[in-house]
């Protein structure tokens, strides 16, 4: 079974999009990437600081309303439809519902051939680089790291607060390479 789309799961400044470009530099197809920064970028400003949109509480939680939901729900059948379409796919993704998220992922994704995959981060080590960046609200990855692999199933893990980017990307490789799951 050929890979179609590899999901990453992880809280904040975990280090899924570095781990999201290093996969499509290791990789040997081209793989389009998504992350769910882009959509919430994609939203328009009276949706961003929401109750009906996304809204950020100054310790770091975050809250969606149904305008958010519905257009996640569009966002995530398009996503569906490139990888049906042939595109390969590589998701950055959240899921502050745990398996509620990960279960509007696999309809969505139907018969698709997915790999999921736990990006782990020590709480602690999450929140250094969220302070490095500067341009995220202070606490919300401490608040994330564990909460978004509650209840979610994985075919892999990996953990970057020790293993870098790039070794965490070529672990997955020889995941899709050798056809797993």
């Amino acid at each position: 079974m050929t890979t179609q789309v590899i999901v990453l799961n992880g809280g904040s400044s975990s280090g899924k999009s570095s781990l999201a470009r290093g996969l499509q530099a290791v990789l040997p197809d081209p793989w389009l990437t998504f992350g769910v920064d882009d959509f919430v970028e994609a939203l328009p400003a009276a949706l961003q600081a929401s109750d009906t949109g996304i809204a950020f509480s100054p310790e770091g939680a975050v809250s969606v309303g149904p305008a958010f939901r519905d257009l996640e729900a569009a966002w995530i059948t398009g996503i569906a439809a490139m990888a049906r379409a042939g595109a390969r796919v590589i998701v950055d993704e959240v899921f502050l519902g745990g398996p509620e998220s990960q279960g509007r992922w696999r309809q969505a994704l139907g018969d698709l051939p997915v790999l999921w995959v736990g990006v782990r981060c020590d709480p602690v080590t999450a929140a250094t680089r969220e302070a490095a960046r500067g341009d995220r609200t202070a606490g919300m990855a401490a608040l994330q790291a564990e909460l978004v692999h509650r209840g979610v199933t994985y075919d892999l893990e990996v953990d970057t607060t020790h293993t870098g980017w790039a070794d965490c990307a070529h672990t997955i490789a020889g995941h899709v390479a050798a056809g797993r799951p």
